[in-house]
């Protein structure tokens, strides 16, 4: 058995029965042909910052670490980025944002590696990946052949993609295309990123003030996982219909909320975690943190059924309270 601990951001403790790192697309073909029709189940695992281990993993865990990063100019307005799964998000938008080209600044410093952003669909501060992805890049997990999915195949939802549900599992992501902006349009208008650049003292914000703005206002506001095991945001923005957030704003006038997609109302999971009374809550290795209550973080010495406890625990509460479910965002194994 091979330790994983140092593969998840939640820092838990858990073993996989091998562990194989990958670092071609060739590799990975080869592979998987070897592999065959074998029943012993295979987890492709990133950087580990979307994922919550509650017991060992049975088989062998595969990590991409395809490295390659290109830019190729399409026209005036467009250049096409190709990432390679295995590098790490936020070394990407710092590529991208030192050359000027706008379309990633907004999502600076979210944990994880490429190949999952198109998986998740991640998003930040108005902006979501979705919004650039051109191509996504694949190799089917039964045979190893190459299949490139087009934006539109992708079926991207908030924090959700078909590789999350009806293809999860079935490719391994390779890579993805970005085309980014030559001439960026910047996205100021959510969060505290204008108050941030007006902090700056930054009057004409290019793409490079908006990342940095973006990066102090994370690092306020969110744990280090290499100092505090967390995943981020553990639960997914609730959206509801708009006579539901009418009666929930009646009662609760200071409700935060925001348009959510087809005609729905996003409300913030972190205000609804605090207001029932989650945020600072501490167990002996697991809690809420005390500045973002959307954040569960992992102390040290537990374990992911703890947290999963404590997360069914805060959803219970929330229902509860305000009849909403909350949805997780990690994807808990």
């Amino acid at each position: 058995m091979v330790d994983i601990a140092h593969l998840n951001t939640f820092g838990l403790r858990a073993h996989a029965r091998s562990l194989v790192q990958i670092h071609s697309v060739a590799e990975a073909q080869a592979f998987l042909q070897a592999k065959g029709s074998g029943n012993e189940p295979v987890l492709v695992l990133g950087g580990g910052s979307n994922v919550l281990f509650t017991k060992d993993w049975p088989g062998t865990v595969v990590q991409l670490c395809l490295q390659e990063v290109t830019f190729t100019p399409v026209s005036e307005a467009f250049t096409d980025v190709y990432a390679g799964a295995g590098v790490v998000w936020n070394n990407l938008v710092q590529q991208t944002v030192a050359r000027g080209l706008g379309g990633l600044e907004n999502l600076t410093l979210i944990w994880g590696w490429v190949g999952a952003a198109p998986m998740q669909n991640i998003g930040a501060y108005g902006a979501e990946v979705k919004d650039t992805i051109t191509q996504v890049h694949t190799l089917d997990a039964a045979t190893g052949q190459a299949r490139i999915f087009s934006n539109a195949e992708c079926a991207f939802g908030y924090r959700d993609s078909v590789f999350k549900h009806t293809l999860k599992g079935k490719y391994w992501i390779t890579g993805v295309t970005f085309r980014l902006a030559n001439n960026p349009r910047l996205n100021l208008n959510y969060g505290d990123i204008r108050k941030t650049l007006d902090e700056m003292e930054v009057n004409e914000p290019t793409v490079q003030d908006v990342s940095r703005a973006v990066a102090a206002i994370r690092t306020s506001k969110l744990p280090d996982p290499r100092q505090e095991g967390n995943a981020g945001s553990f639960f997914k923005n609730p959206e509801v219909a708009p006579d539901i957030a009418a009666a929930l704003q009646a009662r609760h006038p200071l409700m935060p909320n925001y348009p959510g997609a087809g005609g729905l109302i996003k409300i913030p999971a972190g205000w609804l975690i605090e207001q029932a009374g989650w945020k600072g809550h501490r167990r002996p290795h697991v809690g809420v943190h005390p500045r973002q209550a959307l954040v569960l973080v992992h102390y040290g010495g537990g374990t992911g059924a703890e947290l999963l406890q404590l997360a069914q625990d805060i959803q219970a509460d929330v229902s509860a309270k305000f009849g909403i479910t909350l949805s997780p965002e990690v994807n808990i194994l």
